[in-house]
């Protein structure tokens, strides 16, 4: 069966990555383990050795001829419309780890929603594009420092793995790719209000980011920024977390 261009499917042949993929993460029977993803089951085989407390989404029906072996494991659907709220309270677990070979151009909505359905996982593993996975460990000042790069790391400690080389795919994307690993972040701050205001923070790059938030007080920001050293010129990616952070505290209350 040929990968679908559409739905960015391009299938990883070399399971010795997939065993060290596997292999970043530890759970018990207690636990449960949710594929985004399974394409042709490289992955899906090795979670189905590990416990038999796990499901995985995938979005192509044809997948069935690898997957019918799994039967009730695999539910058939777009990860963007699954309600995980509500698909949660079908199991029974202590911890929660979700992985999986996100599609390119769908990786940060997928990693947005899962974050905004507030489910606390414990732990995400995923292969990304390589470009990707340097913007989401990317640092204050980097060209590739934005408003997902702010908005995951509030959540959840972001680590770059291990890089996977385009030649391990087939077909073979035009990218290399890697993995990154998502481990939970206690907080206290509502993530869908956090997201819009570091998208409003970013929502103009060459803008400073008092200019990006003209609709809240520019006292309180300036006198953030001062806190922290900063000049009325400062655009978003100057700033670290910590200072968005007391950011939308301070703004949020006015």
């Amino acid at each position: 069966m040929q990968a679908k261009k559409s739905l960015g499917q391009n299938f990883l042949k070399n399971d010795t990555i997939v065993k060290k993929i596997v292999s970043l993460f530890v759970c018990n029977e207690n636990d449960l383990i949710i594929e985004i993803g399974s394409g042709r089951g490289a992955l899906t085989k090795h979670l189905n050795s590990l416990s038999n407390n796990w499901l995985a989404i995938e979005v192509d029906k044809d997948m069935e001829e690898y997957l019918n072996q799994y039967g009730s494991h695999i539910i058939y659907e777009d990860i963007l419309n699954i309600d995980f709220p509500s698909l949660l309270k079908k199991y029974n677990y202590n911890n929660l780890y979700i992985i999986g070979n996100l599609p390119y151009y769908i990786t940060s909505p997928i990693i947005e929603k899962i974050i905004n359905s507030n489910i606390n996982v414990n732990k995400m593993i995923f292969m990304v594009q390589k470009e990707v996975a340097e913007r989401f460990t990317s640092k204050p000042g980097c060209r590739e420092y934005g408003y997902m790069t702010v908005f995951i790391n509030h959540f959840y400690d972001v680590k770059y793995e291990f890089m996977v080389p385009r030649t391990e795919f087939n077909p073979s994307p035009k990218v290399d790719s890697a993995i990154i690993t998502l481990n939970y972040k206690e907080h206290d701050i509502p993530s869908n209000e956090y997201w819009q205001f570091i998208k409003d923070c970013f929502a103009h790059k060459r803008k400073t980011l008092k200019n990006n938030l003209i609709k809240y007080d520019s006292l309180i920001v300036d006198n953030v920024l001062k806190k922290y050293g900063l000049n009325s010129t400062a655009r978003a990616e100057d700033l670290s977390e910590e200072v968005f952070k007391e950011l939308y505290e301070e703004c949020k209350e006015k």
